[in-house]
């Protein structure tokens, strides 16, 4: 079957003590390495988003149980911690690097931890992790005018193609938030899939520019990464987390009516 929900995890920080603005979508290297077993040993076949995307674009079969590991920002601790035990089972994932966080020549500041730098994130790429977008500084897209959206997704994708050589195919909103004119603007840009949040499955029918994730945190057990992969009581497990996005929804739409309105009066 080539439609049915597939699980995308997604992660931040990994480390043994990531900073105070990091620490709570941070997970420990022992549990990563456990969630990794976990998935060796149910069988998981994880792909990258791009993979992922080109399969349901085409109509082509997905492998067993299928399932992505995806990484948000471009911690350091990425590569020091994840990338040896996704190597220990030969797994593929995809990181989301904000191009400003990184260390090195594009850094603009305001990184919540040690982020990677460019030779880091080129040898992460040369082991097999896809690369993609999550914009220049991380900012909320949606609160954006039509100038400093653009440049957002488009500087990013131009800075990952200068520094790896290849134009990246995979884009993450920051903090997940996106609209209509946000997923055009990924689009134009050059990208070929893009990934919200929603904690829940993803499934074909959301489109390649909307697929939701799941939300690994420090509070994550191994007994509730078992039931987020296997999709049950997906539900419950994000109850909060939904209703807190309702509520955020409706103050961003409030912040944009704003914006639009003194953009009108300019």
């Amino acid at each position: 079957m080539s439609g049915g929900p597939v699980p995308i995890l997604m992660y931040h920080a990994v480390g043994h003590a990531p900073a105070r603005a990091a620490y709570g979508l941070s997970v420990s290297p022992e549990a990563f390495a456990e969630q990794m077993w976990l998935l060796h040993g149910f069988g998981f076949t994880p792909m990258t988003a791009g993979a992922l995307a080109a399969a349901w674009r085409e109509g082509r079969p997905l492998p067993p149980k299928p399932v992505l590991i995806t990484f948000d920002d471009g911690y350091e601790g990425v590569h020091r911690h994840a990338l040896p035990a996704l190597a220990e089972h030969g797994f593929a994932a995809t990181l989301f690097a904000s191009t400003g966080w990184l260390r090195g020549r594009h850094d603009t500041g305001g990184a919540l931890d040690l982020m990677l730098d460019w030779d880091q994130l080129r040898e992460l790429a040369a082991a097999g992790v896809e690369i993609g977008g999550h914009s220049h500084t991380h900012p909320q897209l949606d609160q954006l005018p039509e100038d400093r959206l653009a440049f957002e997704v488009e500087h990013c994708r131009e800075l990952i193609t200068a520094e790896l050589g290849r134009p990246p195919v995979s884009f993450a909103y920051p903090y997940g938030y996106s609209t209509r004119r946000v997923r055009g603007a990924v689009r134009a840009a050059g990208f070929s899939v893009s990934l919200a949040v929603g904690n829940g499955m993803a499934v074909r029918r959301q489109g390649p520019y909307a697929l939701q994730r799941v939300t690994v945190r420090r509070t994550t057990g191994i007994a509730d990464f078992e039931r987020m992969v296997e999709g049950r009581a997906v539900g419950r497990l994000f109850a909060r987390d939904r209703a807190l996005t309702k509520g955020y929804a409706i103050v961003r739409r409030s912040r944009q009516a704003v914006r639009k309105a003194s953009e009108a009066r300019v």
